[in-house]
C-alpha cells in the first residue's frame, strides 16, 4: 500500500488511476512492490480514453491502481511471517551471539591484564570502537543483501557474485578509512589525557586497528554472504538470521584478533617501528585497488559516495562509549566481563528490527513516502507493544532480551569467576539496565528507519550504523550507572 499526496478523496474499496511518475518525481519500481497493481503500458498510438482525473490510459508513463481500504493493521510480509517463525529464526543466531559476547566478555577479562593493554591504555578505546565498526560494517551488508534477497533480485547467479563481490569490497574500503580514523580518535583522547604524543604508540594503534578491521570483516562478510543465500534458498527470512549471526561471531573475533595483533607488533613497536609503518602503508596502497572494485560494481557505487556520513558518524559515537569504558572499567570489579554482552545483544536486536523495517518499506513503498500502514511520529507504545505492524516484532525482540539476559549475566558469572557469586540485587539492576537500553534501541529503530526513507536515504546504509553504535554508548553508560546505584547501596560483584 502506497500513500501518495494530493489525491482526491476516495471511498473504500474505489479504484484510481494515478501517474506515479509525475507524483513521485521517481520512477517506480512497481514489479518489487507486491502490494500495487502495475498495470502495463500501452503504446501511445493507442485510443483509450482518459480518466475524470485527466490521466490518459495510453501514457507511457508508469500507472498503477491504488485500492483503498478502511483500516489495514498488517503489512504483507507480517502476514506471511507468523510470529513463532520469526521467534524461531531469531532465537538460534540470538543465543548464538549471547555465547559469542560472552566470550568476548570472558576474553576481556583476561587480556586487559597483558603488558600491551597495561602501558597502552588507549587501546581499551579501541575495543567498542571496533567492534562496533565491524558491526556497523557487517550489519549493513546484511541488510543490504537481506532486501536483495527478499526483492528477489538474488535468483540470478550473475547478479548474486555482483552484488556479494562489490559488498565485500565496499566494506573493505570503509574498514580502512574507519579503522584509521578510530585509530586518530584514540591517539588524540590519549595524548590529551597524559598530555604527550608518542609515535610507536600511535603506529600500533593504527596498524592494530587496520589489520583487526580488515581481517574480520573480510572473513566474517563471506560467512554472512553464505548464510543469506543459504536461508533464501531455503524460504527463510534472511533479516531474522544475517543480522544477529554477524554479531554471534563478530565481536569475538575482532577482540581476539585487536588482542593478538596489537600483542604483536608491541613486542618489536620500541625496536623495529617500521614493522608497524609498514602494515599501515600496505592497507593505503591496497585502498585504491578496493575503491576501483566498488566504482565499477553498480550496485555499490551509490554507497561509496552517500554511505560515509552513518559510518563516520556512528564511530565518533562509539569512542565516546570507549571514552566511558576507559574511564570506568577500572573503577569496577567485573565491568569488562559484563560490557560487551550488553552491547552486543542490544546491537544485536536493534538490528533484527531496523533491518525489517527497512525491507518492508523496500516492498510497499517509494523511497521519500512513508506508507498508510505506518507513521513516523509516533509514542513508544505503539512502537513497542501495540500499534504499529512491527510492534508484534518489537515484543518478542523484548522478551527475548529479558530471558537472554538472565541467562547470559549468570553463565558470563560462572565461566569468570568459577563459581556463582551474583547477588540477587545486581541481577536485576543489569537486567533493568539491558532492557531500559534495548527498548530505547528499538524505539529509536523506528524513528530513524522511518526518517531515513523520508529523507530518501537507504536505512539499510544508513540507520544500524547509528543504532549500534548508540547500543555501544548506552550500554557502556546504563551499566556504569547500574554498577554505581549497586556501590551506592553496598552490593558489589566479587567474581
Amino acid at each position: 500500500m502506497v500513500a501518495y499526496p494530493d489525491l482526491p478523496e476516495v471511498a473504500p474499496g474505489e479504484h484510481v488511476l494515478v501517474d506515479v511518475d509525475k507524483i513521485s518525481g521517481q520512477k517506480s519500481p512497481l514489479e518489487k512492490m507486491p502490494s500495487l497493481n502495475a498495470s502495463k503500458k500501452v503504446p501511445p498510438d493507442d485510443k483509450s480514453p482518459t480518466t475524470p482525473g485527466g490521466f490518459s490510459l495510453a501514457s507511457t508513463a508508469s500507472i498503477a491502481t491504488i485500492t483503498t481500504v478502511a483500516t489495514v493493521d498488517e503489512t504483507p510480509q507480517e502476514k506471511q511471517e507468523r510470529w513463532y517463525h520469526t521467534i524461531l529464526q531469531v532465537s538460534v543466531p540470538f543465543f548464538l551471539a549471547g555465547a559469542g559476547t560472552i566470550g568476548s566478555g570472558l576474553l576481556l577479562g583476561t587480556v586487559e591484564k597483558w603488558a600491551v593493554f597495561v602501558e597502552i591504555s588507549s587501546l581499551m578505546i579501541l575495543v567498542p570502537s571496533l567492534t562496533g565498526l565491524k558491526g556497523n560494517l557487517d550489519m549493513c551488508l546484511a541488510s543490504r543483501l537481506s532486501t536483495q534477497a527478499n526483492l528477489g533480485l538474488m535468483d540470478s547467479r550473475r547478479e548474486t557474485f555482483l552484488m556479494v563481490t562489490g559488498n565485500i569490497a565496499l566494506v573493505q574500503v570503509q574498514a580502512i578509512v574507519a579503522a584509521i580514523v578510530v585509530a586518530i580518535f584514540a591517539v588524540s583522547v590519549n595524548a590529551i589525557v597524559e598530555g604527550a604524543f608518542q609515535y610507536t604508540h600511535a603506529l600500533l594503534l593504527a596498524s592494530s586497528s587496520l589489520a583487526t578491521a580488515t581481517t574480520s570483516c573480510f572473513v566474517l562478510d563471506f560467512v554472512l554472504s553464505a548464510v543469506i543465500l543459504i536461508s533464501h534458498k531455503r524460504k527463510m527470512n534472511p533479516d531474522n538470521l544475517a543480522t544477529p549471526l554477524a554479531a554471534s561471531i563478530g565481536d569475538i573475533v575482532s577482540l581476539t584478533l585487536l588482542a593478538n595483533f596489537a600483542s604483536i607488533f608491541y613486542e618489536v613497536h620500541d625496536v623495529s617501528p617500521w614493522v608497524s609503518a609498514t602494515v599501515v602503508g600496505f592497507y593505503l596502497m591496497l585502498l585504491p585497488v578496493w575503491i576501483y572494485v566498488v566504482y565499477r560494481n553498480k550496485y555499490t557505487k551509490p554507497v561509496l559516495y552517500s554511505g560515509w556520513v552513518p559510518v563516520l558518524g556512528a564511530l565518533l559515537i562509539s569512542g565516546f562509549g570507549g571514552i566511558v569504558m576507559n574511564s570506568v572499567y577500572q573503577m569496577f570489579n567485573g565491568f569488562v566481563v559484563f560490557q560487551p554482552i550488553i552491547n552486543g545483544i542490544g546491537g544485536n536486536l536493534v538490528s533484527v528490527q531496523a533491518s525489517r523495517i527497512s525491507t518492508m518499506l523496500h516492498k510497499t513503498s517509494l523511497k521519500g513516502i512513508i506508507p498508510p500502514h505506518t507513521k513516523l511520529w509516533v509514542w513508544p507504545w505503539s512502537a513497542l507493544f501495540k500499534g504499529l505492524p512491527h510492534a508484534a516484532t518489537a515484543r518478542l525482540l523484548i522478551l527475548l532480551a529479558v530471558i537472554g539476559q538472565s541467562i547470559f549475566v549468570f553463565i558470563a558469572d560462572f565461566f569468570h569467576a568459577g563459581e556463582t557469586t551474583i547477588d540477587y540485587r545486581f541481577a536485576l539492576t543489569y537486567i533493568f539496565a539491558s532492557l531500559l537500553q534495548v527498548m530505547l534501541l528499538l524505539y529509536l529503530a523506528h524513528l530513524f528507519v522511518h526518517i531515513m526513507w523520508r529523507w530518501k536515504s537507504d536505512p539499510d546504509n544508513s540507520a544500524i550504523p547509528f543504532l549500534t553504535a548508540i547500543g555501544d554508548l548506552t550500554g557502556s553508560s546504563f551499566l556504569a550507572l547500574a554498577f554505581a546505584f549497586l556501590q551506592a547501596v553496598h552490593v558489589t560483584y566479587n567474581g
